[in-house]
């Protein structure tokens, strides 16, 4: 006799998110849609980590040429899900934000956010675009 399994949360790969936001693929896509049918349907968690997002907004940005305000979207969409929990929901809020508004990548966004929570006072950073976040310093100005 198998045994009924059940997950009460499932951990979510970054191309089962591409394959649903990008729908480039329709057999992929039909299979990220209904794993995320069947969370709703069973009332499962949906968990997205944050090197997913990372990942996710690379891929969005490279691979797919989204434009700063699309990924930012799908990011914020992904965060309201109703079925959907993040690792660290509250650094993740705020990297999009900052992404939203400022030049740098996400990841380095993230990172500040992951920083400062450590304890951190500064970023050192050789980047010029992330200078103008006062988290981020050059070296020589620590």
């Amino acid at each position: 006799m198998v045994a009924d399994r059940r997950y009460a949360m499932i951990a979510v790969d970054t191309n089962v998110l591409v394959r649903y936001i990008v729908e480039d693929d329709p057999g992929q896509t039909a299979a990220a849609a209904a794993l995320i049918d069947r969370a709703i349907q069973r009332n499962e968690r949906l968990f997205i980590t944050q090197i997913v997002f990372c990942e996710l907004v690379w891929v969005l940005s490279y691979a797919y040429r989204f434009n700063r305000e699309g990924i930012t979207g799908a990011l914020n969409e992904l965060r309201r899900g109703a079925q959907v929990t993040i690792e660290g929901p509250d650094e993740v809020k705020r990297a999009v934000d900052a992404y939203a508004a400022g030049r740098g990548d996400f990841a380095d966004y993230l990172m500040a956010e992951q920083a400062v929570a450590a304890g951190c006072s500064a970023i050192a950073t050789l980047d010029r675009a992330l200078q103008s976040d006062p988290r981020f310093k050059a070296p020589d100005r620590l």
